[in-house]
């Protein structure tokens, strides 16, 4: 671990002399790393982090609830239905058209339009994150379509399992499905008519205590989530967003930043650990029209979002380049289609289509101003945007 930290440390410090964001980089220590590297190898089992992988995931997940108010949630729910369910119509449409456009099979197209069609949250938040974006205007509505592709990934999770293992029972997916549901609802009840209470519990004047509570209720709920078939990252958004509205919140923003920045860098380790550069020439091409159809989607998607806010070209531009990056749902699919005996050319395929967008995600987003003056109207100043985007430290 401790390999881990300094490997993505002195990458991290050469690239940012450079202007190069973290997340790539990141994510190159660990294949140069790991055991489909020649070289030196650091951990020749990428399991060995996997506890601490999920940990940067809920971490992640649990702070973008912090700053994603239940206020967020009450006043504009419907706007961020319709800007979500625009997202996934759109993205995991074009992946189910494309999955049978490659005629790997039927199964292997429904586990392609998950992985066009769902953003990575962990990478979306860091991106906020390190552009200093999190105060945005456009910030909102790039959460809000977080929570409804987390929402459908628990749903879509659920409906998937079944036909991966075989399995042709629809009551059993109606039930995984509806205890994936009832979970989610019950977490929502309780962000929305718990808060006090909640807050009331969590409250002291020891940060030592305040953050072994926070940190035990997030990675607790995170993990009763995944048996319930929720995603752990989802549970950990939704305790997020109860604390977040709690008098302990701004405390808690401050106290949880460091592990956050640590963990998080970690799972993008743990993330390139997993990636056999070897398997990626053999599926270049489906690989590259995969991205580009993505990133055509993300515009037409951008658009529909700017829309139903009446946002301007940059924030277009904004919503766009920062919810291409696809990542670790896109990595859960590639292990049920593996233990599946699906197609042999899926691993190889998702592992190139996340690590090229993973690359091209923050690059683009911090430069999304290139895009924005060739969208229409981009030619005026946005009143609600600053152009300048200054990177936070990491």
């Amino acid at each position: 671990m401790g390999g881990a930290f300094l490997a993505a440390a002195v990458l991290a410090r050469l690239g940012g002399r450079i202007g190069l964001p973290t997340i790539p980089l990141f994510i190159l220590a660990g294949i140069l790393l790991g055991p489909h590297t020649p070289g030196y190898t650091l951990l020749k089992n990428p399991h060995d982090l996997e506890m601490l992988s999920a940990l940067g995931l809920v971490l992640l997940l649990f702070y973008l609830g912090l700053e994603f108010h239940m206020d967020d949630l009450k006043t504009g729910g419907r706007k961020m239905a319709i800007a979500g369910g625009t997202y996934l119509l759109l993205n995991v449409g074009a992946g189910l058209v494309f999955g049978f456009a490659l005629g790997w099979g039927t199964a292997e197209a429904l586990v392609l339009a998950g992985v066009l069609g769902i953003s990575s949250s962990a990478i979306v938040t860091k991106i906020l994150v390190d552009l200093g974006r999190i105060g945005n205007p456009e910030t909102r509505p790039i959460l809000g379509i977080i929570v409804v592709e987390d929402i459908f990934l628990a749903l879509y999770l659920a409906a998937l399992q079944p036909i991966l293992s075989g399995a042709d029972s629809l009551s059993a997916a109606l039930i995984d499905g509806g205890k994936a549901f009832g979970f989610l609802l019950l977490l929502a009840l309780a962000a929305r008519f718990g808060t006090k209470l909640i807050g009331k519990l969590m409250n002291t004047k020891d940060d030592e205590l305040l953050v072994i509570s926070f940190l035990g209720v997030a990675v607790f709920v995170a993990g009763v989530s995944e048996m319930f078939g929720v995603a752990d990252a989802i549970g950990a958004f939704m305790v997020g967003l109860m604390l977040g509205s709690t008098s302990s919140a701004d405390r808690i923003l401050k106290l949880v930043h460091p592990l956050r920045d640590a963990f998080g860098a970690i799972f993008f380790f743990a993330f390139g650990l997993s990636i056999d550069p070897g398997d990626l020439p053999s599926v270049l091409w489906p690989v590259l029209a995969a991205v580009v159809l993505t990133l055509a989607m993300n515009i037409a998607a951008g658009f529909a979002a700017a829309k139903v806010y009446s946002f301007g070209a940059q924030a277009t531009s904004n919503i766009a380049t920062t919810l291409v990056a696809r990542g670790e749902f896109a990595l859960i699919l590639a292990t049920m289609a593996a233990a599946a005996g699906l197609d042999e050319r899926l691993s190889p395929f998702i592992a190139g289509y996340v690590l090229l967008l993973a690359v091209l995600a923050p690059l683009a987003a911090g430069r999304s101003h290139w895009l924005a003056r060739i969208l229409p109207g981009g030619g005026k100043k946005d009143d609600d945007q600053d152009q300048k985007q200054v990177p936070v430290s990491v």
